[in-house]
């Protein structure tokens, strides 16, 4: 009789510990569907950056990508990642700030001019110097301008090196400072300039100065869409500024040349106008017969209604579009072809 006691008294106690367990999983907060949190910390992407379905891969070849209206950069080649900004949301094309391109490997142009035009525009007004001015050659780089900050305005020039940092960033060490064709000799004797003093006294954002070195970071000093990425290399070529990522050769810049021109998504997911892709796979693809695919991601509709769309055999979207501003070349299909039957479509296969 005991023995039974026994017997029924530890199914009671394995039934009430299951019960319990039940319970307990059925109280737990749940994960959200959208996957782990996906947010950015001081501007770097945060060591979980995986959502559900995974990152979309981005591929890109002789792009010209702009990033607001008076800054673009020129993608020779880029391998990376599609980050979203947010965990509760996928990338999206009509959203740059719901993204960010991170590079693991490329090579990457800015015109010395364009960055000219827009340190102008953009910093000048927030910093004593004006009328900026870069050259340079390799690593080498001067910054010439007029400082708006003593009883007269001072012509000055930085001389100093360009290298890579930590965090996707650009290090500029400063060398030497000098002050030029001042008239008033007395006033060379007093005075005293530093980089604090160019930059100013309120922080730019994108810009950090410690003594002589001054840190940008791109991501928050110019406009969607962001790229990070740790960068290998970064030289002065005039015309251009040359950005490399990862082991990629700036020598290898004719071959790179020869491949066309398109933006490539692969994988994760991706929305753009009405439509919404998982597991994507979404090529962007000049139809301009030129050396660059000029693309306006914030008003990539007006280029995308002007080219043809088609599915290829694995489901993907193929987008053939011309550059911001052009026309689609012969070839494409006009309303009067589709309103006469008897009118012969034309070729649309995309140039090799």
């Amino acid at each position: 009789m005991n023995r039974r006691r026994y017997v029924l008294i530890a199914a009671l106690a394995a039934v009430s510990a299951v019960l319990i367990a039940w319970i307990i999983g059925s109280v737990r907060p749940k994960h959200s569907a959208a996957g782990p949190s996906n947010s950015f910390v001081t501007g770097s992407v945060s060591s979980n950056r995986t959502p559900a379905g995974g990152l979309t891969t981005v591929y890109a070849h002789n792009l010209e990508l702009r990033k607001g209206p008076n800054f673009r950069i020129y993608v020779r080649w880029l391998r990376g990642e599609m980050v979203p900004t947010r965990a509760d949301r996928a990338p999206s094309l009509d959203d740059e700030e719901s993204f960010i391109f991170h590079i693991d490997r490329g090579l990457i142009h800015a015109n010395i001019g364009d960055i000219e035009t827009y340190l102008n525009s953009r910093v000048a007004s927030q910093s004593p110097l004006g009328n900026i001015k870069l050259s340079g050659t390799g690593s080498d780089l001067k910054i010439s301008g007029t400082l708006h900050k003593f009883l007269v305005p001072l012509p000055v020039e930085l001389t100093g090196t360009l290298a890579p940092a930590p965090n996707g960033r650009i290090h500029f060490t400063v060398s030497k400072i000098n002050v030029l064709k001042i008239p008033m000799k007395a006033l060379m004797g007093s005075l005293k300039v530093e980089v604090k003093d160019i930059v100013g006294p309120q922080p730019i954002p994108g810009f950090e100065v410690t003594e002589n070195e001054i840190y940008l970071d791109t991501t928050r000093l110019l406009p969607p869409p962001h790229i990070r990425g740790q960068m290998s290399g970064i030289r002065v070529q005039t015309p251009d500024v040359e950005v490399t990522y990862g082991s990629t050769d700036p020598e290898d810049e004719a071959e790179l040349a020869q491949w066309h021109n398109f933006l490539r998504l692969r994988g994760g997911a991706v929305e753009f106008g009405k439509l919404a892709m998982q597991d994507a796979d979404l090529t962007l693809i000049d139809a301009s017969d030129d050396v660059w695919f000029d693309l306006d991601l914030a008003n990539y509709q007006s280029q995308v209604v002007k080219g043809y769309t088609r599915m290829t055999p694995a489901k993907g979207l193929e987008i053939f579009m011309p550059d911001v501003g052009k026309e689609m070349p012969a070839g494409t299909v006009s309303l009067d072809t589709l309103k006469n039957r008897n009118r012969p479509l034309p070729n649309l296969a995309p140039k090799k």
